[in-house]
C-alpha cells in the first residue's frame, strides 16, 4: 500500500462543493418574488369596510364616569375622593338587576393611569358592562 505525496491523479475525489449555481438560482428566485408579490397583493379587487359610527343610547340608569386631563375621577359631576370611594359606589350599582352599564369618558390628553384606575375599580366592584364614550371623527376626514 503506497501513498502518493505531492502527486495528484485524475481519480482523486474532490471534496469541495461548488455553490455558485445554487447562489445564482436563489438570486433569480428572489428577484422574481420581489417583482410578483406587489402585483399579486394589489390586483384583487376587494370592497373594504367603511368607517361606521354607532349611535349609543344614553339610558337614565347608565353610570357616567369622567376622567379629566389631570387624572381626576368624576361620578357624573361629583369629584370622587379616591379609588376606594369609587369602588364602594360601584359595588352598590353592581347589585342592581339588571346591572347598568358604566360609561367611561376619558379626556384625550389624560394619562392612561386615570382610565386604568376606573377600569380596575369596575373590576373590583364586579361591573360586567363597561363602555368608552368617544367623539366621531370629523366628516370628510
Amino acid at each position: 500500500m503506497a501513498m502518493a505525496v505531492g502527486e495528484s491523479s485524475d481519480d482523486d475525489v474532490i471534496s469541495a462543493i461548488n455553490t455558485t449555481p445554487l447562489v445564482d438560482v436563489m438570486l433569480v428566485l428572489l428577484i422574481i418574488f420581489l417583482i410578483t408579490i406587489p402585483v399579486v397583493t394589489t390586483s384583487i379587487p376587494v370592497s373594504l369596510p367603511k368607517e361606521r359610527v354607532e349611535v349609543r343610547e344614553t339610558k337614565p340608569e347608565n353610570i357616567i364616569i369622567s376622567v379629566d386631563p389631570k387624572g381626576g375621577i368624576f361620578w357624573y359631576d361629583q369629584r370622587m375622593a379616591g379609588e376606594e370611594a369609587l369602588v364602594a359606589k360601584l359595588k352598590d350599582v353592581s347589585r342592581k338587576t339588571p346591572q347598568p352599564e358604566v360609561q367611561v369618558r376619558g379626556d384625550a390628553t389624560a394619562r392612561y393611569a386615570g382610565v386604568g384606575k376606573v377600569l380596575l375599580a369596575c373590576q373590583r366592584a364586579g361591573i360586567t358592562k363597561v363602555a368608552f364614550i368617544t367623539e366621531p371623527p370629523p366628516l370628510g376626514g
